[in-house]
Formats: structure tokens, C-alpha cells, sequence
């Protein structure tokens, strides 16, 4: 009989309980002012760019790329007709090997073995050179890109600017109406515009 008034006890003050906190909750609720009946206009804070879009928009890109695959260009052809050089004199050497004097041979392929290296160690600086040059173009890009995107949130009032690529989609979805991409391409390019002048 105990056990029962002591759980009918506990049940009737969980109820008492229960319904203080509501009723403390309804008179929170009354106290706060009713919602106005048009909806206020809602400023996004966080926006994104789509970066595939925009640098295949950005003029800069465009002209950076051109210039990096004309220096590819350029050191490729120097290179190819360096390695061609070396084939001809090799060829050369084969074919006259045979009448050569053993001494004059041996001088010969290790001369032919010096000029390989070097024209190797010559590959390997053109790649390097081309891969700092790389570097340094996309440094670059990305500072401007970045100071531009700075000051763009800050005039916009955005808190946040994402940035979505199919190459690395952090961004799984975004609504359209935060995608800035476009706004963000054209002021990039007049600016670009006026630097070029």
C-alpha cells in the first residue's frame, strides 16, 4: 500500500511538474511579440562561387594558361631539338664506329655519354623551371582571386564565400540564389580589364 501511495505520489508531482514548465513556457510564448504578417527580406551570409565557372570565365586564367603552354611549348621544342642534335650524332658515331681506332672510340661514347647527362640534367631544369613558373602563376591567380573575394563579401556583407568544384566538391549542394559566380566573374574581369591598360 506504501509502495503504491509513494509511486501515486511521484506520478502526481511529475504531472504538477510537467505542467508548470508548460504553462511557464505558454506565458513566455504570450510575452514575446506576434510575427509580422509580411516576411522581412532575408540577407544571405553565406555565399559561393562556382570555381570551375569562374576560371573558365576569368580572363586572367585565360591569359595565365596561354602563357604557361606557350613557355611549354617553348622549352619543349628547345628540348626536342637538343635530343634530335644527339640522335643525329649518335647515328653519326654508329655508322662510323667500325673505322674508328679504339681510342678515338672510347673518347667519342664517353663524350656522347656526357652530352646524354647534360641533356637530361637540361630536361630535368626545364621541368622544374616550368613547374616554379606554374606555382608562381597560380600564387598569384589565388591572391587575386582571394583580395577580389575579401572585398567583395565585405561590401556584400557576406560572412562566408564558399567555393564548389566538381574536382573537389566540399560543397555538396548549394542553392542557386547563393551562387555569386557570375556577379563575381564580371567584376574580376573589369578589374583585370583596367590593370591590363
Amino acid at each position: 500500500m506504501k509502495t503504491t501511495a509513494s509511486t501515486l505520489t511521484k506520478f502526481t508531482l511529475g504531472i504538477l511538474i510537467a505542467g508548470s514548465i508548460a504553462a511557464c513556457n505558454q506565458n513566455k510564448t504570450a510575452d514575446k511579440p506576434a510575427a509580422t504578417t509580411a516576411p522581412a527580406e532575408v540577407k544571405e551570409s553565406i555565399v559561393y562561387v562556382n570555381s570551375d565557372s569562374l576560371l573558365n570565365k576569368y580572363d586572367y586564367f585565360k591569359d595565365m594558361s596561354k602563357r604557361l603552354e606557350d613557355k611549354g611549348k617553348s622549352s619543349q621544342g628547345d628540348l626536342q631539338a637538343k635530343g634530335q642534335a644527339f640522335q643525329r650524332e649518335v647515328a653519326e658515331y654508329q655508322k662510323n664506329a667500325a673505322t674508328l681506332p679504339a681510342d678515338q672510340r672510347q673518347a667519342t661514347e664517353q663524350r656522347l655519354q656526357r652530352k646524354q647527362q647534360e641533356l637530361q640534367g637540361y630536361q630535368q631544369n626545364a621541368n622544374a623551371e616550368f613547374q616554379n613558373a606554374q606555382a608562381t602563376e597560380n600564387a598569384k591567380l589565388y591572391d587575386k582571386i582571394a583580395d577580389f573575394t575579401k572585398a567583395y563579401a565585405k561590401e556584400k556583407g557576406y560572412k562566408l564565400v564558399l567555393t564548389y568544384s566538381k574536382a573537389n566538391p566540399t560543397v555538396l549542394y548549394g542553392d542557386p540564389s547563393l551562387d555569386v559566380t557570375a556577379d563575381v566573374v564580371k567584376r574580376l574581369n573589369e578589374a583585370y580589364a583596367k590593370d591590363k591598360k
